[in-house]
């Protein structure tokens, strides 16, 4: 009896997905516990692995159709023995070429259509799928590569220059993630009051710190880097208990204050932006943190991130310094009301004791909802936290 391959029960938040890619074609063997196929919503790709032995025998979805929950998308036959005839839904191989057609065997169903309506040999094509294999974004790839300048006859030769070569356009389809997050960003703003208050930070001391700590905070937490994150959250932590506004929601025409300190870090990612949840930082010690977000950021890498890492949050933390950003405006995350945006380290000259002093300096950020957070609580939230940056000895000693 076949056994039917279904969608994975999404959560309640989740309401659709799409087919990213099938790691095995019809006719190829499976073992238990194998990757067969991707499965990619608004927040996460989820793999669907093999419950047994056997060959998968019909693929009922293709990659980029529309999925839903227990939907039905493919079948396997238990303890079949994989086929080594060509395929039906395979191109057969050109003038008994057999290299092309195992080329044609190692690439999916998506990427030999493409191939075969624009002549692509595949046997040219490099795979980046599981095992090699050709994936349609691979034969896109290929034919998005300029063929260089073909030279111009003698006779065609004119006091105007042309123009030569290929002017390469690339239209590709947005994913499911970067489609919602097009949709919240454009949410976010449309639905609140936004509104962003601005401060700058010495980091001077924390610095020094990092500097004198780091190799026996790496030693004596199993090999936890020692980094800046780990004091943002906590300082956070300590700020959104004495505002409790900013830890605050809007639910309709009610206020919802949340009684824990769940604070979502942003992790950028091939795919887009995602923001795992790092919960009850408040009791969280530095390290914890830290190895949390180191984690989470292997994890958004590889693709892994479930979608219960990625949901809830009561405040958000986002750092375009890693790329250099010297200032920006960050967009608040739904539903929650206010957002930091860490910066850029640069060193600038100020203005100490009336002196003029060479500083390690960041411009900190706060986006949030006017709505529910008055300007008062928004600038004292933030001061709150330059405070206890620039004296860590606040964070210890509940200052």
């Amino acid at each position: 009896m076949a056994i039917e391959i279904k969608v994975p029960q999404f959560p309640e938040s989740v309401e659709e997905g799409s087919i990213a890619t099938w790691h095995k074609q019809v006719g190829e063997a499976v073992t238990r516990d194998e990757l067969v196929v991707d499965i990619e919503t608004d927040k996460t790709v989820l793999e669907v692995v093999a419950t047994e032995d056997g060959v998968l025998t019909d693929i009922l979805k293709q990659a980029g159709d529309t999925v839903s929950s227990q939907e039905l998308i493919g079948r396997i036959e238990p303890g079949a023995i994989a086929s080594g005839t060509t395929k039906s839904d395979e191109p057969k191989p050109a003038d008994g070429a057999a290299a092309q057609g195992d080329a044609a065997f190692a690439a999916n169903p998506a990427a030999k259509k493409l191939a075969e309506e624009h002549n692509v040999d595949l046997l040219k094509v490099q795979g980046t799928g599981k095992d090699g294999r050709i994936l349609k974004e691979d034969v896109q790839h290929v034919l998005n590569v300029p063929k260089g300048l073909e030279p111009a006859p003698a006779a065609a030769k004119t006091a105007t220059p042309a123009l030569t070569g290929e002017r390469v356009e690339k239209r590709i389809p947005m994913t499911r993630l970067r489609v919602t997050i097009a949709k919240r960003l454009l949410d976010a703003q449309h639905n609140a009051a936004m509104l962003t208050t601005f401060n700058e930070v010495n980091m001077g001391p924390l610095m020094d710190l990092r500097k004198q700590y780091k190799e026996l905070f790496e030693k004596t937490h199993n090999g936890t880097r020692l980094g800046f994150m780990g004091f943002f959250v906590k300082a956070a932590a300590e700020a959104l208990k004495r505002f409790p506004a900013v830890n605050a929601s809007i639910d309709g025409n009610d206020i919802v204050y949340h009684g824990f300190f769940d604070i979502g870090v942003a992790v950028s990612t091939e795919r887009g932006l995602v923001v795992p949840v790092l919960r009850d930082c408040d009791r969280m010690s530095i390290a914890e943190v830290e190895g949390g977000i180191r984690n989470y950021a292997v994890a958004a890498k590889d693709g892994k991130l479930a979608i219960e890492d990625m949901t809830g949050g009561t405040f958000t933390i986002t750092n375009g310094g890693v790329f250099g950003s010297l200032l920006s405006t960050p967009i608040l995350n739904p539903p929650q009301t206010a957002i930091l945006g860490m910066h850029k380290i640069q060193e600038r000259p100020m203005a100490v004791s009336g002196q003029v002093v060479i500083q390690p300096m960041m411009y900190l950020a706060l986006s949030y909802d006017h709505r529910m957070i008055d300007g008062k609580d928004a600038v004292q939230f933030l001061v709150a936290i330059k405070d206890m940056l620039e004296d860590p000895a606040r964070m210890l000693l509940d200052l």
